[in-house]
């Protein structure tokens, strides 16, 4: 016998429905937010790496099972195989956990949260950092503020993928041409500031949310950052496949749900 029932869940608006938190995440710390807070990152698959490691070989170790010969796996083989699974499920469910209050912290707290849109794919190519960067699940984090943001009222902004959050100083507006990945430290050249890197890059995406805000970001004009919720619901357009040349005509998504058709120059 199974049930349904339909309950009615009011949701608090965020503490503070004005205040725009940059929130730029890495490796070394899972998160800056634009006030200076660090939220540290737990790494649980390395803490628990080394049991992981010597349950996987324990199941190489038994006999499996064979689907060319059909062969049937060994109940050490499943026992051992069941030890790796749990090994494993809980390394996920560590990191759900944390992903959870991580998120749902900043929901609650602030009306609007600007994040980056990371290109992991080119991230995880870095054989030195595939495994850590695959571990600080970014993509999930940014899936569960758009959903959070908007059951507490509030509005998540995707920064462009080109915004040079890390390049850019805080205090002048300068833009560095090289920032090496083993520079932890901003130094601007222009004004002198000196500060730690992730949150010179949090302070620069909460300046750029306040700019998508008012209405004078890159946004505003259909090109750069998607803002995944909130009254606006703008989307970046882009040229439709079919009208690849200049002269040619295609038709672009419109706020009331219609399309119109466009003739791109």
């Amino acid at each position: 016998m199974s049930f349904t029932a339909d309950a009615e869940v009011n949701r608090p608006a965020p503490a503070g429905p004005d205040a725009v938190a940059g929130v730029d995440l890495g490796i070394k710390t899972l998160a800056v937010l634009s006030t200076g807070e660090q939220i540290p990152n737990p790494r649980h698959l390395d803490g628990a790496l080394r049991k992981v490691r010597r349950a996987a070989r324990r199941v190489s170790r038994r006999r499996g099972p064979d689907r060319r010969t059909g062969q049937q796996p060994s109940n050490r083989w499943q026992r051992a195989s069941a030890a790796l699974t749990g090994a494993q499920g809980r390394v996920a469910d560590q990191r759900r956990d944390y992903q959870h209050k991580l998120t749902t912290a900043l929901a609650a707290q602030y009306g609007t949260v600007v994040v980056e849109d990371l290109n992991v794919a080119g991230m995880v190519k870095n054989k030195r950092l595939a495994r850590h960067i695959a571990g600080c699940g970014f993509a999930e984090i940014r899936r569960q503020l758009a959903c959070k943001t908007a059951w507490h009222g509030g509005t998540l902004i995707v920064a462009d993928r080109w915004f040079a959050s890390s390049k850019t100083c805080s205090g002048c507006g300068a833009v560095k041409a090289e920032l090496l990945l083993s520079e932890r430290t901003y130094v601007c050249v222009a004004c002198g500031v000196v500060l730690d890197r992730d949150v010179n890059a949090a302070v620069n995406l909460a300046a750029y949310g306040k700019r998508e805000l008012a209405g004078s970001g890159p946004d505003s004009n259909g090109r750069g950052a998607d803002r995944q919720t909130g009254l606006a619901q703008q989307v970046a357009v882009k040229r439709q496949p079919g009208a690849a040349s200049a002269g040619q005509a295609g038709t672009v998504p419109t706020q009331d749900g219609t399309v119109s058709e466009v003739t791109y120059s």
